[in-house]
């Protein structure tokens, strides 16, 4: 009843009505935004993601990369495609 006076005072027309309708839209703001910002955080979280999986990818495919042996070497090296010259390309296994 104090309240509701006192309410009055502030507000002759609404009085606690006013207040409550206003800390009901004061919610629904708030509301709205706490709504948007997980929305951006999830978009941020999604973009982490993805570019933590494309370095991990780019990763990958260095090391499988590097440990391929790089099969044009054996055609851009001109002494390896001579008929005379095989013995010189198994040398380096035997000894």
């Amino acid at each position: 009843m104090v309240y509701e006076a006192s309410a009055r005072i502030r507000d002759p027309v609404y009085g606690c009505a006013g207040a409550i309708c206003q800390l009901q839209k004061q919610i629904n703001e708030l509301q709205a935004q706490l709504a948007k910002a997980k929305a951006q955080a999830e978009v941020a979280n999604m973009q982490l993601q993805q570019a933590n999986l494309a370095a991990f990818l780019c990763m990958e495919m260095a090391e499988t990369t590097s440990a391929q042996p790089n099969s044009h070497q054996f055609v851009d090296n001109p002494s390896v495609m001579e008929d005379n010259n095989f013995g010189s390309f198994w040398e380096p296994l035997w000894t």
